[in-house]
């Protein structure tokens, strides 16, 4: 095209180009978007108290579903069933933390002693070693940690005060937990039927069949979860125990619980372990735990993690590393926690409504029975004009039976007159004239 011709405006009349308009579009239909998830955040964080636990008695509800299912298959009622999981459950946790905490009130004075002088080591290091620190600087430095130590008694009394209500929270949310998977267990399935019942009836179908397959990678990512911090916990705990590190129980234990944050869990309860290994036993021991601890990390990363939790939940390492970096970020430790399953289960959901099914062996056999079509007012409503229309009916039919009762019966002259037949009165020919 020369520079005399000029330039052609657009098929619809506009200056501006396709390619701006359709950014725009994109632009705000994503900003939309991006205002409804930051509203949804703001109003989970606001609610953690009761979804948090309903979030927990989900993952209970899928790890104790199968057992609840061999109880009711030996022949026991579903309510004793779930009552038993349940009871077995809590006694369970209570007796690991009541092994785990007596474990650790027994060895916290030797480890505070074994700290101390991993401090007084440390600081002649400092003054020692190639940093040739002086003993003014290390005095001062200790002199200003213990200032602001001392100085912040009013954050203290804070900290104290937000951790009765972090208890108050805790033990509400254990109540709200043990009763939403007491009610999961035993009527999940009309509670599901509840749900999907709000949503439009051309979609039920699919998301019942979608939520199904859901719930299955929930519960294969729940017990491969478990499986990996217990040979995490073990191997840890194992390792200390034989090098002879204080608070092997309670490290074990703690292991177990992190090992439940993919990747990032691990790794720092797995260096929670080296640090008291250096303080209690020396750099020795330590150099030794981190072998143990480098060893279990490669069996779960080459071993359980590619072949179980990732036929699990079918997540790339690094979509499960950003997933927990994300939940971290946005809800701290709980988001974190969370992020991975929420992550692999969306994953399934959205997978099998664009037409691809992870667990086709599932079938779509399986209904759930929803309510109708019709509005329950709209029906009442609907049935009462029914109803009057139908007593209308009925007494316009009961007034005329009685009006034509009430009428005189009908004789020879009169049904003459009124079919008009000759030879009546009126009918009569007059006499012909002679």
């Amino acid at each position: 095209m020369s520079a005399a011709e000029p330039r052609l405006p657009n098929p619809d009349g506009t200056s501006v180009p396709p390619s701006v308009r359709n950014a725009a579009a994109w632009s705000w239909r994503l900003l939309l978007i991006g205002a409804a998830l930051a509203v949804l955040l703001w109003l989970l964080s606001e609610l953690k108290v009761v979804v948090v636990p309903i979030a927990v008695a989900l993952l209970v509800t899928v790890l104790l579903a199968p057992f609840v299912g061999w109880l009711v298959r030996r022949g026991l009622p579903r309510v004793a069933a779930v009552g038993i999981s349940l009871v077995g459950l809590v006694l369970l946790v209570a007796g690991l933390l009541t092994l785990a905490g007596r474990s650790i009130v027994k060895g916290f004075g030797e480890l505070w002693d074994q700290a101390a002088q991993g401090i007084d080591k440390l600081t002649n290091w400092l003054a020692e070693g190639p940093l040739q620190l002086t003993t003014t600087d290390i005095s001062g430095w200790m002199e200003k940690i213990q200032g602001s130590l001392s100085g912040g008694s009013s954050e203290l009394v804070t900290g104290a005060l937000h951790a009765t209500t972090t208890v108050a929270h805790v033990a509400a949310g254990a109540l709200i937990t043990l009763f939403c998977t007491f009610f999961f267990l035993l009527d999940g399935r009309t509670i599901w039927a509840w749900i999907v019942g709000l949503l439009p009836r051309g979609s039920r179908e699919h998301v019942h069949q979608a939520g199904r397959r859901g719930l299955v990678t929930l519960g294969a990512y729940t017990r491969t979860q478990i499986l990996v911090a217990a040979v995490d916990a073990v191997g840890i705990g194992l390792g200390a125990a034989i090098l002879q590190v204080p608070l092997a129980l309670p490290l074990a234990v703690l292991v177990f619980l992190g090992s439940f944050i993919p990747i990032v869990g691990a790794v720092v309860t797995g260096s929670i372990a080296i640090l008291v290994a250096l303080v209690s036993n020396g750099p020795a021991t330590a150099l030794w735990m981190l072998i143990v601890v480098i060893l279990v990390q490669q069996l779960e990363g080459h071993v359980l993690q590619p072949f179980l939790m990732g036929h699990a939940v079918s997540l790339h390492p690094v979509a499960v590393l950003l997933s927990v970096a994300a939940g971290s970020f946005v809800a701290g430790i709980v988001g974190a926690l969370f992020a991975v399953p929420i992550a692999a289960t969306l994953n399934t959901v959205l997978l099998y409504l664009h037409g691809h099914d992870k667990f086709p062996q599932l079938g779509t056999d399986d209904h759930i029975p929803v309510r109708g079509r019709g509005h329950p007012v709209l029906d009442r409503a609907i049935a009462q004009v029914a109803e009057a229309t139908s007593e209308r009916v009925a007494t316009e039919a009961e007034v005329a039976e009685r009006a034509d009762a009430d009428q005189p019966p009908a004789t020879v002259d009169t049904v003459a007159e009124d079919a008009g037949e000759p030879g009546g009165p009126d009918d009569a020919s007059p006499p012909s004239p002679r």
